[in-house]
């Protein structure tokens, strides 16, 4: 079940109306993950000044809608399709991890490995998606097994381990000391308690997704579906478009 957060006015600003710029750290499984689960809200936070890194678990290699993709090419143009779609958010930085396509498990391995990351990165905001997103497409639909672990292992290593300087002293020995984000948005999740009005930048997220041409297959078609997607209570002449949080306050 999703909660709808009340309505900000202009006496209740924005849950992202923080008063300096912050640095915004998206860890997620899969190249075009960060596009379709929140590309909007990433966008407005580029253009608000704040800075904005990313960080994929895998490179999608086995994300091929037909079967004659080598996964060594996949992994290759999804990289650069990532990229390219980044630019178009604002994006500044992208960061690609090694770990295989479809194979992820929220292990403490993985723990380990994005533990490192957000003491390298020291993030203000720390954005990932929620494990407990089982079915998608109004219930009819899996989710991707890897979209719940990357959820699962991120808010894992947020909490406690990243900012527990007696977790993972191998990490202390590298000269990462403990880094523990204010703010963790759970992206797609069950329950929201924000809900952005995004519509100012549906138009950039769509063109983001165009860039994801491994994935997305007749950008029409894209489109048409992307802006289809618009709120309960506005019209197609009138559209209105939300992505929603659940945001967690760790600070």
């Amino acid at each position: 079940m999703t909660t709808t957060p009340p309505t900000s006015t202009a006496a209740t600003p924005p849950p992202d109306a923080w008063e300096h710029p912050q640095k915004i750290l998206v860890i997620l499984a899969h190249p075009d993950d960060p596009e379709f689960f929140c590309g909007a809200t990433l966008a407005r936070w580029a253009a608000a000044g704040h800075t904005i890194h990313y960080c994929l678990l895998t490179c999608g290699d086995k994300g091929a809608p037909e079967g004659d993709y080598h996964p060594d090419q996949l992994c290759a143009d999804r990289v650069e399709e990532q990229r390219a779609a980044a630019s178009v958010l604002g994006v500044k930085n992208v960061r690609l991890l090694s770990n295989p396509d479809g194979y992820l498990v929220p292990d403490l391995a993985l723990r380990l490995e994005v533990t490192r990351i957000i003491r390298q990165e020291k993030p203000d905001i720390l954005v990932t998606c929620d494990p407990l997103f089982l079915y998608s497409f109004g219930g009819i639909r899996l989710n991707h097994p890897d979209h719940r672990a990357a959820g699962q292992v991120v808010l894992d290593a947020a909490f406690p381990a990243a900012g527990n300087r007696l977790f993972f002293p191998e990490l202390l020995a590298e000269g990462l000391e403990p880094h523990t984000p204010r703010e963790i948005w759970v992206s797609l999740p069950q329950e929201s308690n924000v809900v952005l009005d995004v519509t100012e930048f549906w138009e950039t997220k769509i063109r983001a997704l165009y860039e994801h041409k491994s994935q997305i297959g007749d950008p029409q078609t894209l489109a048409e579906r992307m802006r289809s997607r618009r709120s309960v209570d506005s019209t197609p002449e009138n559209p209105r478009y939300e992505e929603r949080f659940r945001r967690l306050m760790l600070l």
